[in-house]
């Protein structure tokens, strides 16, 4: 039963990378030949990036099994190239935020791999007690913390709440006390309102959420574009290759909003398709959870499968306006080197997990 889990999730992360690749080429087509006329077309390059994703995969499934050793390692080097994102000369300026590494002609955006590497560390170092009821240990919210401050200096908060979130998913799973929740809640909405207010373009974020139609030609475009890109849809949509808002209304169509276009060109019954992909994916990575062999191996599972399910839904979310804009990627979908080999390093290490208990 459980290679029939792991044949399951595989496939849908590659129908869902299928579909990204044919919707890039329909979102992007017209930005690309006017922004970047003369230059690779983004969907070539996001072939490209699935390839190479492909290949990662299948190193990292073949490959041994994940070891506190090796989990700490590749911890501390994703903080070492967080701090290098810091540097002038070697963090490349943006969209606002020193996010990225140039690396000859690629970019790198360490955040989206800190992600990955801290779930895994705190995932074993949980592991090793066996019950939090009564327990709580400074350990895991340094484990948690240090990366989650470097990413706020760049600044990048989706990448932040997406770590933050799915790391305290992973201590409720663990059973830490439930009023350790209760101050943390406390503690994070102010946080939250701090950060909000300290910085005045997430301010005018959550203005722009509350009424886009306030500021629609400023600070609400992007929400109010993609309502326009979503609203006449309908069920069936306009037909593919037929979005009216990839052409110059919407910013950047093959990138965060890429849902906007799937949704203006195939509607409803579409999107609901694509929503099935991800409920399916989600559903056979818990279920590998649940089979796995070792506790160690449950969190982790458990943890990399919610993050990618909490990512999809702060995406979608945005989206379709139920949440403020965030700049966060739709994992398998969205344009982006990064994104795409992330995701997939992350079904590959979720696939060698689900294998180690066998090959032990």
């Amino acid at each position: 039963m459980t290679h029939q889990y792991k044949r399951l999730f595989v496939f849908c992360a590659c129908m869902l990378s299928v579909v990204g690749i044919v919707f890039v080429y329909s979102a992007s087509t017209y930005w690309s030949s006017v922004h970047y006329e003369g230059q690779t077309p983004f969907y070539i390059k996001q072939l490209v990036y699935f390839l190479l994703a492909c290949v990662v995969f299948f190193v990292v499934v073949k490959g041994p099994s994940i070891t506190e050793k090796h989990a700490f390692w590749l911890y501390v080097i994703s903080l070492v190239l967080l701090v290098a994102v810091l540097i002038p000369g070697i963090g490349i300026w943006r969209n606002g935020s020193r996010s990225w590494i140039g690396i000859g002609p690629l970019t790198l955006q360490p955040a989206e791999l800190v992600k990955i590497t801290t779930l895994l560390y705190l995932s074993i170092r949980l592991a090793k007690v066996k019950s939090y009821e009564r327990v709580v240990k400074l350990e895991h919210f340094i484990i948690l913390f240090i990366p989650a401050t470097l990413i706020m200096l760049q600044p990048d908060f989706g990448a932040v709440f997406i770590l933050i979130v799915t790391g305290f998913v992973l201590l409720f799973i663990a059973k830490y006390p439930i009023k350790l929740y209760v101050l943390c809640l406390a503690l994070g909405a102010g946080g939250l309102v701090y950060l909000i207010l300290s910085a005045p373009y997430r301010l005018k974020r959550i203005e722009a959420f509350l009424n886009p139609w306030a500021d629609s030609l400023g600070s609400g475009f992007q929400a109010v574009q993609s309502l326009l890109a979503i609203g006449p849809a309908g069920l069936f949509g306009h037909g593919f290759l037929q979005s009216r808002q990839k052409y110059l209304y919407l910013p950047e169509p093959q990138n965060d909003f890429i849902f906007s276009i799937l949704l203006e060109e195939i509607g409803l019954i579409g999107g609901a398709g694509v929503l099935l992909l991800f409920t399916v994916l989600l559903y056979s990575g818990y279920s590998l959870a649940v089979r796995a062999y070792s506790l160690e191996q449950f969190y982790i599972i458990c943890a990399l499968t919610s993050m990618i399910a909490i990512q999809a839904c702060l995406n979608i979310g945005v989206v379709i306006g139920l949440l403020p804009v965030t700049g966060v990627t739709l994992p398998f979908i969205s344009y982006g080197g990064t994104s795409l080999v992330v995701v997939w390093l992350t079904v590959a290490l979720i696939i060698n997990v689900a294998n180690s208990g066998r090959r032990e």
